[in-house]
């Protein structure tokens, strides 16, 4: 099957009914490794065992700002490419990334207690995650606000590529900026500055919750491509109706 014959929804509906099963296992196997991994981590010297909070964070904090690339990515397609299912996908990614960065702020404030001494500090690299958490929210809005759902997809896709310009300032806040938060330590030049035995344990959980993101978001754009269709039937049969 090409790769644009997914632009039909019919075929995505197909293909991807036959994906979730091993998707599902997939993900759950990951996750469980990851999980065990984890545990078995030895506690940090100056941290403790609070450095295990790491193995949450940083996946969520990831996928905070990859599911935002994601939705731009859609929203070219569907002001440019004017792919049918290009709205779909930024209006499923949507609501998990918005879980995924809440997710992000809760771990990094519980995380940063014990290190910092508080719960939150208006720094770069939080207050810019902050941002796009409400940026999150807003964009959700958007969806609800505008009734035409052809219109609320473009207005949403220029108001995510508008929103794009936060991705790289929250991955080079820590560089640009003086903060408290600490520096890249996995993704860097020179390669990651982790111990092996925090650095095994993360990249599974970070693939483990890329897997349960693409996942969801198979899940969420069936629904909404199955919602679409109600809608429209209903709107069919209302205006067969006589008045």
């Amino acid at each position: 099957m090409a790769l644009i014959d997914l632009a039909n929804p019919t075929r995505f509906l197909a293909l991807t009914r036959r994906l979730m099963p091993w998707l599902v296992a997939a993900t759950a196997i990951v996750l469980a490794g990851g999980l065990v991994l984890s545990a078995q981590a030895p506690d940090d010297y100056q941290q403790g065992a609070t450095v295990k909070i790491m193995f949450i964070h940083v996946p969520n904090a990831w996928l905070s700002m990859f599911v935002w690339g994601v939705m731009s990515v859609a929203a070219l397609g569907t002001l440019v490419w004017r792919h049918p299912l290009a709205d779909v996908a930024a209006k499923a990614a949507a609501p998990l990334g918005a879980a995924f960065t809440f997710l992000a702020l809760v771990t990094g404030s519980l995380w940063g207690r014990p290190m910092w001494g508080t719960y939150w500090e208006w720094d770069a690299r939080l207050t810019s995650v902050l941002i796009l958490f409400l940026m999150y929210l807003g964009i959700m809005a958007l969806w609800r606000a505008v009734e035409d759902p052809s219109r609320a997809a473009r207005a949403v896709a220029v108001l995510t590529l508008v929103g794009a310009i936060n991705l790289p300032i929250i991955k080079f806040s820590v560089n640009w900026w003086n903060t408290l938060h600490q520096g890249a330590s996995v993704v860097r030049m020179g390669g990651p500055t982790l111990d092996r035995a925090f650095l095994v344990p993360l990249l599974v959980m970070a693939v483990g919750f890329t897997l349960l993101f693409v996942t969801l978001h198979v899940a969420a754009m069936r629904n909404e491509i199955l919602r679409r269709r109600v809608r429209s039937l209903q709107m069919l049969q209302a205006s067969r109706q006589p008045a």
